[in-house]
């Protein structure tokens, strides 16, 4: 790994800054807590985050592979659906690059011009111990090259024995079964540590086949239905192209002394295969390689956390059997290098006054390149190796800090600024053959002469310098109130894809495609950083217990200055070739928008100590509405008001759900990519627990009454062939899904 000298010197600036500073011993959230006497001052800002903790995780392991779709239920979160591991979570509507996600601290990078294998593809939900969402304003120290939010999912942190108590060795063992896509899993841990060092292995597996939805909606029969292939048998309400098998291992090392804690990860993960049917290529590979090494410590100044990472990413595609056209069908190349580190100081400077000063860097390389089919000459795939997007080169540093200020036990501030520069750079490149072709003359002409020259020919390296304000107060009239107000500049620099793919033939224009709605995109190389800034306000009454009743309201206003938006290829000065029947052919560019709405929850003790046991109601509105303001359409992919309610009983080892989610027709569409209408529905779902000291037994139902419905953010459905437009993907049919847990 190597840094510039500038990145050297203002890592070095800030440690001695941090080293000089004179304060009073601060607590660090990183660390394990410290019994205090003086009241926690618990970082801003805390109404608009939720989360979920190791109790709220269990039931969800059993329900979903998916560590995205644990986030379902959370306020301000909504699902864009992806393949069977890789949905892709969206805050407030913005969903993708526009959200910052952390693994163990990791900026991880989605390598494929599909987003195939997004952040938390990269851990099994048998490996989460906490996930946090920052929905509203996000702190510059936790933001940065987003707009829309921050989501940080974590493994467990190391494990010690205590003082005199020898040797601490522990496990767990744990599996399931899925009964609509028969999917089953198997996951494992075990710990052994001393007072001072620790180790922990954890190891999953998940193997599933085609969901089925709620109903039949589409004709059953062989597909591909091409001569000289037999295909496979797709029954009429079978959802193809959603089969997956993911297999990922993790160590973890802590080293403890004192106040100080060393923590080392080392992960792999192996996907043989992912379906996508939104999509018209699927995963038939996905490696992975982790290395994190964090350090946190606590001085007598205050805290200090320190951390270095890398991975890398190779990644495959072409058809599973559902797809296939051709003996070697379309294979595709991606490899990819992540590298980055993290020095973060939180200084105490008085009883009223905190700072927080830290600096990041991330250096991102990235290829993503087709191999041909055959050697001949001008064919549609061949003589040439394409070069999607050769030696992609994306660099990003960053400085922040934040000060935060008790002024009065009702009255607390936090303000914060960042300042970060994002290089992006890509060499020349290539397509399969130079012939070319009259755009328009037919469904996929080769123009890749034409297009790679214009490519080859620009000054392809930008650099962008982004700046994020965030400013928040909160007031605590009393213990049964809390109102927060706020403000955020966000940035968001375009990703290699948005930026550098460059083909407008028709093919190759559908494999760049991050948006699951089967339309073709070529990318626009003078795209600037989105700027989006926010008000918001959290307004809460509570009880004083910790499982009390409490109502929260947040409501939000964002405006997108260069919101990236899809436009027509002639906007822009393109010649894209005509598309697919029923799908359209687009690129990118800079305009406007704005998104508002409001996030309600409540919590409501109906009953306790009875002899019905605790009995508690929950419930949860989102409502987001979002409006280009250049063009006046609708944005993409904007979720419809939507409710959960929620009837939780607690009696002696059992814990019982009963959940209900609604979903109100979605009739707010993007015209220019011909995004399409999806009725409302109404789901009932039924979950049950039972613990033993060492054993848990999860039981449940989603969709008790098998209902056929259409995922609002599902996409277009392309899972088999041939391709029929203007079909959605369904959402699950009935699953029953059990789980058992074994602790040793």
């Amino acid at each position: 790994m190597r840094f510039s000298r500038k990145t050297l010197a203002v890592a070095v600036e800030a440690a001695l800054a941090l080293s000089l500073a004179q304060a009073a011993y601060a607590e660090n959230e990183l660390l394990p807590e410290v019994q205090v006497s003086a009241e926690k001052l618990q970082p801003l800002p805390a109404l608009t985050n939720s989360g979920l903790n190791q109790n709220n995780l269990l039931h969800l392991r059993t329900n979903t592979s998916d560590t995205a779709k644990m986030l379902d239920g959370q306020p301000g979160v909504s699902l864009n659906v992806g393949g069977g591991v890789s949905s892709l979570p969206a805050i407030h509507g913005m969903s993708d690059d526009r959200v910052r996600t952390k693994v163990d601290g990791m900026d991880l990078i989605s390598a494929c011009g599909n987003h195939m294998n997004p952040a938390l593809s990269y851990i099994d939900p048998a490996n989460v111990a906490s996930i946090k969402v920052l929905a509203g304003i996000t702190p510059v120290s936790q933001g940065g090259d987003s707009i829309a939010g921050t989501i940080m999912v974590d493994s467990s942190a190391p494990e010690f024995a205590q003082p005199g108590e020898g040797l601490l060795s522990k496990g767990q063992v744990g599996t399931f079964y899925r009964s609509n896509n028969k999917a089953q899993g198997f996951n494992a841990s075990a710990t052994l540590a001393g007072e001072s060092l620790s180790m922990r292995y954890t190891g999953s597996t998940v193997r599933a086949q085609n969901y089925k939805a709620g109903g039949d909606f589409h004709t059953a029969g062989l597909s591909p239905n091409v001569a000289g292939f037999p295909g496979v048998y797709v029954a009429g309400n079978e959802v193809a192209s959603t089969k997956y098998q993911t297999e990922n291992h993790a160590l973890n090392f802590g080293l403890r002394h004192d106040n100080h804690l060393f923590d080392l990860k080392l992960g792999v993960q192996n996907i043989p295969y992912q379906g996508f049917a939104n999509q018209y290529m699927d995963m038939l590979q996905n490696s992975s390689q982790q290395i994190n090494l964090n350090y946190t410590g606590q001085y007598g100044w205050g805290s200090l956390q320190a951390r270095v990472y890398n991975e890398h990413t190779r990644h495959y595609m072409n058809f599973l059997q559902e797809k296939q056209r051709s003996a070697l069908g379309m294979p595709m190349n991606t490899a990819g290098q992540n590298t980055g580190m993290l020095l973060k100081g939180d200084i105490l400077l008085s009883e009223r006054d905190t700072l927080r000063l830290g600096t990041e860097y991330q250096r991102y390389r990235m290829s993503d390149w087709w191999a041909p089919t055959s050697a001949m000459p001008n064919g549609m795939m061949s003589p040439n190796t394409f070069w999607n997007i050769n030696n992609g080169q994306r660099d990003r540093m960053a400085i922040f800090g934040e000060w935060e200020a008790r002024w009065t036990p009702q009255w607390v501030s936090q303000f914060g600024i960042r300042t970060e520069s994002v290089k992006t750079n890509a060499g020349t490149v290539q397509g399969y053959n130079n012939a070319n072709a009259t755009a328009g003359m037919m469904p996929m002409p080769t123009n890749y002469l034409r297009d790679a020259t214009a490519f080859n020919a620009l000054n392809r390296q930008h650099t962008d310098q982004n700046v994020d304000v965030t400013a928040l107060a909160r007031y605590t009239p009393d213990e049964r109130k809390t109102f927060e107000f706020g403000f955020a500049q966000k940035t968001r620099s375009p990703n290699l894809y948005e930026r550098y793919t460059w083909s407008t033939s028709g093919m190759s224009m559908n494999m760049n495609n991050w948006f699951g709605d089967a339309n073709g995109y070529v990318g626009n190389p003078n795209l600037k950083p989105e700027v989006a800034r926010t008000v918001s306000a959290s307004f809460s009454l509570h009880d004083t217990e910790p499982r009390g009743s409490e109502l929260k309201f947040s409501p939000y206003y964002t405006h997108v200055q260069n919101y990236i938006d899809a436009v027509s290829c002639t906007s822009v000065g393109l010649a894209c070739s005509m598309p697919a029947a029923g799908f359209r052919n687009l690129s990118l560019a800079n305009q406007s928008a704005r998104l508002y709405g409001a996030d309600l929850s409540s919590r409501l003790p109906l009953t306790q100590g009875s002899g019905y046991g605790d009995v508690s109601f929950f419930g949860l509105v989102n409502y987001v509405n979002g409006k280009n303001l250049t063009t006046g359409d609708n944005l993409f992919h904007i979720m419809p008001l939507n409710a959960r309610l929620a009837l939780e009983q607690r009696l002696g080892n059992w814990t019982n759900t009963v959940e209900a989610v609604a979903v109100k027709a979605k009739t707010k569409v993007q015209a220019v990519r011909g995004e399409f209408a999806t009725g409302g529905y109404g789901l009932l779902n039924l979950r049950s627990s039972y613990e033993w000291k060492q054993v848990r037994l999860d039981l449940g139902v989603e969709n008790l009454f098998d209902k056929f419905y259409v995922d609002p953010l599902g996409g277009a459905y392309v899972g088999q062939r041939p391709v029929i437009a203007g079909v959605g993907i369904p959402g699950m049919g009935r699953s029953i899904n059990a789980g058992l847990t074994v602790k040793f």
